[in-house]
């Protein structure tokens, strides 16, 4: 059975290894077919495919874009993308402005707390200043000893409800389909357990993901819990969707999942892959 990972970061968005380094650290771990899926981000997938190649890995080009929908952020995997494609490069660089603005007013709110010098700290854990995001405020935090690690920054300034989180108004679902398929891609719904939904709010963006084109969700992602697994195989089940199963993978010893450490999907689904190669 091939081991399959479709969901990874680099340090060209919120990651901290370089995309070949992600590549030698998926292929130490056994995986035989790779995605790098960087945030609003392709600028990876040059230096990725080549390391793939010479690693003897199949690679599937990605991307993981930011969507607001019921008032909150999700994201969708891009998977198969040509990422020369003007419209789906075009919205990402939009994307990547958003984020730039979003960062100078968490750093405002964290100067603030009391906080000085935090846009200049983050700026020192992001290899591509265009995607710089709270994850790199949470080093800058963890490194200047104002958090025990990097949940507790979160937890403490940056999530929802806290003083230096910023809200912001992403792509919308249709767009970022749009996006996707214009570049001859497969949408995936990314870690669908992570979002605090309403049963009536999870089927509406089920639903609606349906009626766009979306063609799967990640069942299998080291986001969800093992219960999880199986909620979401169901669920793929009853919509139709393909499954699809990535280990969301940032850095080594963070999250559950390591590159490829992660259980096969569920009996009875069609994945993701089953035509991308």
């Amino acid at each position: 059975m091939l081991n399959i990972d479709l969901h990874s970061h680099s340090c060209q968005s919120d990651g901290v290894l370089p995309p070949a380094a992600v590549a030698a650290r998926a292929q130490g771990n056994g995986v035989d077919v790779w995605a790098l899926t960087d945030h609003d981000e392709t600028s990876g997938l040059d230096e990725a495919a080549t390391a793939a190649r010479v690693l003897g890995m199949r690679f599937v080009p990605g991307v993981e874009i930011s969507v607001t929908f019921c008032d909150k952020t999700i994201h969708i995997v891009g998977l198969g993308i040509d990422a020369a494609q003007p419209t789906l490069c075009a919205g990402l660089a939009a994307a990547r402005r958003s984020r730039f603005e979003r960062a100078h007013e968490i750093a405002r709110r964290l100067a603030a707390c009391g906080i000085d010098g935090a846009f200049e700290g983050a700026l020192r854990h992001v290899d591509n200043p265009d995607l710089i995001g709270r994850v790199h405020f949470a080093r800058f935090l963890l490194e200047q000893g104002h958090c025990k690690n990097l949940q507790h920054a979160f937890d403490r300034y940056l999530k929802d409800g806290r003083p230096a989180f910023v809200p912001v108004q992403w792509v919308g679902l249709a767009q970022a389909l749009g996006w996707i398929h214009a570049a001859g891609g497969k949408a995936v719904i990314a870690h669908p357990g992570r979002y605090k939904y309403t049963p009536a709010q999870r089927n509406a963006l089920f639903d609606a993901f349906k009626d766009l084109g979306g063609q799967g969700i990640e069942v299998v992602t080291g986001s969800h819990t093992p219960t999880q697994y199986q909620q979401y195989a169901r669920l793929a089940a009853f919509y139709g969707f393909e499954a699809s199963r990535g280990s969301d993978f940032h850095a080594p010893g963070v999250g559950r999942a390591d590159l490829g450490n992660m259980p096969a999907l569920p009996e009875g689904l069609t994945p993701i892959w089953h035509d991308l190669f």
